[in-house]
């Protein structure tokens, strides 16, 4: 989908990666366990989900075959990334667990785990999507020619109709990996300038934190 596009470690024996020649500290390596933290060591636009996590994953997991587990302390970010990266997840079976907080599009990675847990103080927040409105504007002038939107209120009724197909794929996903739908939909309650934290007994409910993944 077009605009997900554009919505859109760490510990003392972390070994550091890299992807495309490039040092990532967004990523380390703790034996089997691969670490994502966009909140410890990175400063400025690359502190969140990025689009450039996508190829920095998939090229860690190929060179570390043995991993099967990626750790989460995120607060977010691109969305269109979580959801490549989630994809990714699934394809290598990994386990996924929350040490810190998941939140926003950190959700889509956590949930594409096998097994999913939350270690002892973490959290897990939930809010709607949020497309800000400079990023709406440059959509705009950047795809009207392409999209025949003549008007911006031809653009407008486009927003529309793709909010709702993008709800219904995200709400499909979640029930698809096991979680509640009835919890699926309270998690657009809260408006992008909040958050939602659910108990982890209401998490476990759910089918959020998971042992088993024949249990959803």
């Amino acid at each position: 989908m077009l605009r997900c596009i554009l919505v859109g470690l760490i510990c003392v024996m972390a070994l550091p990666l890299s992807a495309k020649g490039l040092k990532s500290e967004k990523f380390s390596l703790d034996g089997n366990v691969l670490i994502y933290d966009t909140e410890t060591l990175v400063l400025g636009d690359d502190a969140e989900m990025t689009v450039d996590d996508v190829d920095a994953l998939k090229d860690m997991l190929s060179k570390h075959p043995d991993v099967t587990e990626l750790q989460l302390n995120s607060s977010g970010g691109s969305v269109f990334a979580g959801e490549e990266m989630a994809w990714i997840i699934i394809d290598f079976g990994l386990d996924t667990t929350v040490s810190g907080e998941c939140i926003s599009a950190c959700i889509d990675l956590f949930l594409a785990g096998s097994r999913r847990r939350m270690t002892m103080g973490s959290k897990m927040g939930f809010h709607q999507r949020r497309w800000a409105p400079k990023a709406v504007k440059n959509y705009y002038e950047n795809w009207n020619d392409d999209e025949g939107w003549k008007t911006p209120f031809d653009f407008g009724s486009w927003i529309y109709e793709d909010t709702q197909t993008e709800i219904y794929q995200h709400l499909t996903y979640l029930v698809d990996r096991g979680v509640e739908a009835g919890f699926a939909i309270e998690t657009l309650r809260v408006e992008p300038g909040g958050e939602w934290y659910p108990s982890r007994l209401k998490l476990i409910a759910a089918g959020v934190l998971r042992e088993d993944p024949g249990a959803n």
